[in-house]
């Protein structure tokens, strides 16, 4: 199982916590959303995947232009 799958999992048992509801009270997770009114974790970690690779992008110290042009060849690395 994907750790993206298994975050889903995990937030969707908190917010049945949340709400004291179980799952054999057959409430389907978007009535369970809107009740909590949290947002989804898949979207708040692309976010922040997203912001990092930002923040990646904006260095100046020249690290980037190393990650960026290797292709998995770990003697380019070391040349360059």
């Amino acid at each position: 199982m994907g750790l993206i799958r298994r975050l889903r999992v995990t937030q969707r048992v908190m917010e049945r916590g949340m709400l004291g509801v179980s799952l054999r009270d057959q409430i389907r997770n978007e009535e369970i959303r809107t009740r909590t009114r949290v947002s989804d974790i898949a979207q708040r970690v692309a976010k922040l995947k997203w912001q990092w690779a930002g923040h990646i992008a904006r260095r100046t110290d020249g690290r980037w232009d190393l990650l960026s042009c290797w292709n998995g060849d770990p003697a380019l690395v070391n040349a360059a």
